[in-house]
């Protein structure tokens, strides 16, 4: 499953970026993260794995996360690996104008297992719920920057 989603940030990029690339800000903006452990490599740098754990309603998910491409403030790009999911994302950064960034995530799922399934049934859930992210980084974002 593919899909590509984007928003504007009512904010300079130079912003977008400081807010976006600083891990202690996540919990800022994900409130559903309930930790954040760099694993191995320079945090935020390709190679580097980090576990995240989310508390989704009663559910717990831990994921690994890899940097993959690092060329901010023009893109970010990384896998996450949970058991069943495999998701690949590149986050981009486009300069609008001086006050607004455009916020383009391309998204790429592979499922495995009973989360086969679960992706057939669920699959307009994932872009919902990636945008959601997005428009609380938003929110984060602007509120901070005010």
């Amino acid at each position: 499953m593919n899909y590509t989603v984007d928003i504007t940030i009512d904010l300079p990029r130079s912003e977008v970026i400081e807010l976006f690339d600083n891990p202690d800000n996540m919990s800022k903006w994900q409130p559903e993260l309930v930790s954040f452990e760099p694993l191995s490599g320079v945090p935020g740098q390709p190679g580097a794995k980090s576990k995240l754990h989310y508390k989704m309603g009663r559910r717990d998910v831990e994921m690994i996360e890899t940097v993959t491409k690092n060329i901010l403030p023009d893109e970010l790009a990384a896998t996450y690996e949970t058991k069943g999911v495999y998701n690949v994302i590149s986050n981009r950064f486009e300069v609008l104008n001086e006050n607004q960034t455009k916020w383009v995530s391309e998204n790429e799922f592979q499922f495995t297992g009973f989360m086969k399934v679960m992706g057939i049934f669920m699959k307009g859930a994932f872009p919902k719920q990636t945008l959601k992210f997005m428009n609380q980084f938003k929110a984060f974002a602007e509120a901070e920057k005010s």
